[in-house]
């Protein structure tokens, strides 16, 4: 099949995203931290919306669209300023409900999975440094010269997920477990809310300060 690279350039390629995978980001944040809140399901929403939003960077990348968006300076700044916003206001969210990752809810409104889905996929969309990842790690793995790269960019999109899959849903399963022992000390809760905070915080500063 001619989208489907060589055997080596795949294994290059899962080695490569597999570390990529266990390196924490803004998206990891959010799956553990909705895990913990809300529990496993809630978590798994998440982690779907970023993997739906991995789908649409990869098309992106593969109809040349992504770099439409790096050449704009006009469309990569609104881009920054965009996702550093969202992070912020999870940010603040994580703050302001007195204990966002609280094993209990006291009449709390939880989050659907719809919603849980959508918010891990803006996370994922909004977030500018995916973008450059993209457009700079998946074209060294396919020649430019290839009549079948568009195919095989959007064959290793969809690897990329199948590599990350069971060690993101891991996570989401531990930090599940992890819920019980939180649930019996709200002082630790507190500060995992202001720990998430924190994170999220230092990923839009991170974000604001991504050149092309």
């Amino acid at each position: 099949m001619n989208f489907i690279p060589d055997a080596s350039i795949l294994a290059q390629f899962a080695l490569a995203t597999l570390v990529l995978t266990i390196t924490p980001g803004p998206d990891m944040t959010l799956f553990v931290g909705r895990a913990l809140s809300q529990g496993r399901a809630a978590g798994l929403a998440c982690m779907l919306g970023a993997m739906t939003g991995i789908i649409f960077h990869t098309a992106l990348v593969a109809l040349g669209l992504s770099a439409l968006i790096i050449a704009s300076p006009q469309a990569f700044f609104a881009l920054k300023i965009a996702g550093a916003l969202y992070l912020i206001w999870l940010a603040f969210q994580a703050l302001r409900h007195g204990s966002t990752f609280s094993l209990e809810t006291n009449g709390r409104t939880r989050h659907s999975l719809a919603r849980n889905w959508a918010t891990g996929l803006g996370i994922n969309l909004l977030n500018p440094k995916i973008i450059l990842f993209f457009m700079t790690f998946l074209p060294q793995f396919v020649s430019a010269q290839d009549p079948h790269a568009p195919e095989k960019l959007f064959f290793l999109g969809v690897m990329v997920i199948v590599v990350a899959l069971p060690f993101t849903t891991a996570m989401v399963i531990a930090a599940d477990r992890f819920a019980g022992l939180l649930k019996k000390s709200p002082c630790i809760t507190r500060l995992t809310d202001y720990m998430f905070a924190g994170v999220f915080s230092a990923f839009a500063f991170k974000i604001l300060t991504t050149q092309k």
